[in-house]
């Protein structure tokens, strides 16, 4: 087992905030990420009063070696009431900007898509000055499904490249990674008014070069905004960690994206895909978009 260094180590949270957002979810009965998936940063983004909500589940129909998330072959039904009791933690928590995302239902014809539409619908009802960004599956290469999404105008569409297309088969074994390239290219034809993101996990065993390809990639279908994060193992049932990344390689990557021509890069150990989202508001307002 490799000992994680310094750099990883997260300040204890202050859990009197922590507890409020807590609260909310539990009275709402609604799943966040940020929970199911262990991530490390949830006392900062909790006291921040800030929450990725995590629609459609708690169980995934894939069963990535990374991922924290539960698997279930066959998935409960979606709950009509979801999207309603989502913008009410919205209001509650006075959010001005919340990140959706969702496990994966390959089980439903299109993937979950009218979900996220009736939950983005909700959201503008009761809180219409939130900015709202949809961190969506593949949708196993459904592009209707994905323009009903885009149709819902949210302002941010992202979609995690998540490793090098070396390591697809081993770390991503449903995903393609041509795939998500073509969902992320689709994405910015069809509306080219909302940002499109993706984000990278590193510490799998990928070379710099490969990231760097990657990077590359992204910007041929014009991403806008790319996240890169330190993989962390969740388990012993997961994924080891190949190697821990240095800061200095991700001010680096980060450098590289910028000269790439990312509108941002947010590249840093503790890195996640929705880590300081909130900051797309400034993005938009410094490359406004028709």
């Amino acid at each position: 087992m490799i000992l994680k260094p310094d750099w990883l180590r997260v300040k204890a949270p202050q859990w009197e905030r922590v507890g409020n957002v807590k609260e909310i979810l539990r009275d709402l009965a609604l799943n966040t990420v940020c929970e199911e998936a262990s991530c490390p940063n949830i006392g900062e983004c909790f006291n921040a009063g800030t929450a990725t909500f995590l629609i459609m589940g708690p169980a995934c129909t894939r069963a990535c070696p990374y991922c924290d998330i539960d698997f279930e072959k066959k998935p409960k039904p979606l709950d009509p009431t979801e999207p309603t009791r989502l913008a009410e933690a919205v209001r509650r928590m006075k959010l001005n900007h919340v990140v959706i995302t969702s496990v994966n239902r390959d089980d439903l014809p299109d993937g979950g898509a009218s979900q996220f539409v009736r939950c983005i619908a909700a959201i503008r009802t009761i809180s219409p000055h939130t900015t709202i960004e949809v961190l969506i599956p593949d949708l196993c290469g459904n592009w209707e499904a994905l323009e009903l999404i885009l149709q819902a105008k949210p302002e941010v569409l992202n979609h995690n490249t998540e490793t090098v297309p070396r390591l697809y088969r081993r770390v991503r074994p449903q995903g393609n990674y041509d795939r998500t390239l073509e969902l992320l290219k689709r994405s910015r034809q069809l509306t080219p008014s909302v940002y499109t993101k993706s984000g990278i996990m590193v510490g799998l065993g990928e070379t710099d070069e490969e990231i760097r390809q990657v990077m590359q990639d992204l910007r041929a279908v014009d991403c806008d905004i790319l996240t890169i994060g330190q993989y962390l193992q969740p388990t012993q049932k997961h994924l080891k960690v190949d190697h821990f990344i240095h800061p200095d390689q991700f001010a680096a990557w980060q450098a590289f994206g910028e000269e790439l021509g990312f509108l941002q890069v947010v590249s840093s150990p503790l890195t996640r895909s929705s880590y300081h989202a909130e900051q797309v508001r400034e993005l938009m307002e410094r490359y406004p978009r028709g």
